[in-house]
């Protein structure tokens, strides 16, 4: 480790404060694959000698890299470097399942619940129905590379979550589904994106602790012809998932390429 960190040169003095250098230093060692995920980190005073800087600035630096998610602690054990989140774009609309497939990742989906329950208040006002209304809930625990991380929660009229019986949703997104064997082309989505902590049956679902921290998105999405086809409750492992979004300054001129 330390060749490959005294490829580059701490500055002092220098406007950028010693801590973030160290930073800066072992995220980039760490994002261009000379450390695994899953490697072990030396200690501080390891960290210390080979920067040539304080116990303290190592600290500062490791404690901001565990808030990033870059590396994670193990009490009695030592530092090691976290797995990359998978990510997806929120550029388009997509199936979890396409946007990871075309990332090289495995996806395996299990089947925890697909029943015909009445509608929640909240679920028949985003499918535009009356409460009470019979409609299809369908929950799948997403698994990537083998590893648990979301559970999915559906709703749907009734008589598309009964088609819905017959078709594999192991192996397969629902908005795969729609398009290409129900023939319903989509139009967009909304969503919304919070943080909840997990109760047991989030816990359980997901393989976390009661309390972690999970990324939480109720997306609606639409038909081409603009009516409310599904709605959805997705709950991610926040160690293990994010979402991209770019946003522009301004809108583009009208009539730009």
């Amino acid at each position: 480790m330390a060749n490959a960190i005294n490829s580059f040169q701490i500055v002092d003095p220098s406007p950028i404060p010693l801590y973030v250098q160290v930073k800066d230093l072992l995220r980039a060692r760490i994002f261009d694959g000379s450390y695994a995920p899953h490697a072990q980190l030396p200690p501080e005073s390891g960290l210390g000698a080979i920067f040539g800087v304080s116990r303290i600035t190592v600290r500062q630096a490791l404690s901001d890299l565990q808030r990033e998610g870059v590396i994670f602690k193990i009490p009695g054990k030592g530092t090691f470097v976290a797995k990359k989140k998978a990510a997806q774009q929120l550029t388009h609309l997509e199936g979890f399942a396409e946007a990871m497939t075309r990332e090289g990742y495995q996806i395996y989906n299990r089947v925890v619940g697909h029943h015909v329950i009445p509608a929640t208040a909240e679920v028949a006002q985003q499918l535009g129905v009356e409460a009470g209304t019979s409609v299809a809930e369908i929950r799948r625990v997403r698994h990537l590379n083998g590893e648990p991380v979301s559970l999915e929660i559906t709703y749907l009229p009734e008589q598309l979550g009964q088609r819905l019986r017959n078709e594999d949703l192991t192996n397969r997104d629902i908005f795969l589904i729609f398009e290409n064997d129900f023939g319903i082309a989509l139009g967009h989505a909304d969503l919304q994106i919070g943080a909840v902590t997990a109760d047991r049956t989030l816990a359980d679902a997901l393989q976390v602790s009661e309390g972690s921290a999970l990324l939480r998105i109720e997306r609606l999405t639409y038909t081409a012809e603009g009516k409310p086809l599904d709605f959805e409750y997705l709950y991610f492992r926040s160690e293990t998932f994010q979402y991209h979004l770019r946003i522009a300054r301004r809108p583009a001129p009208v009539g730009s390429e």
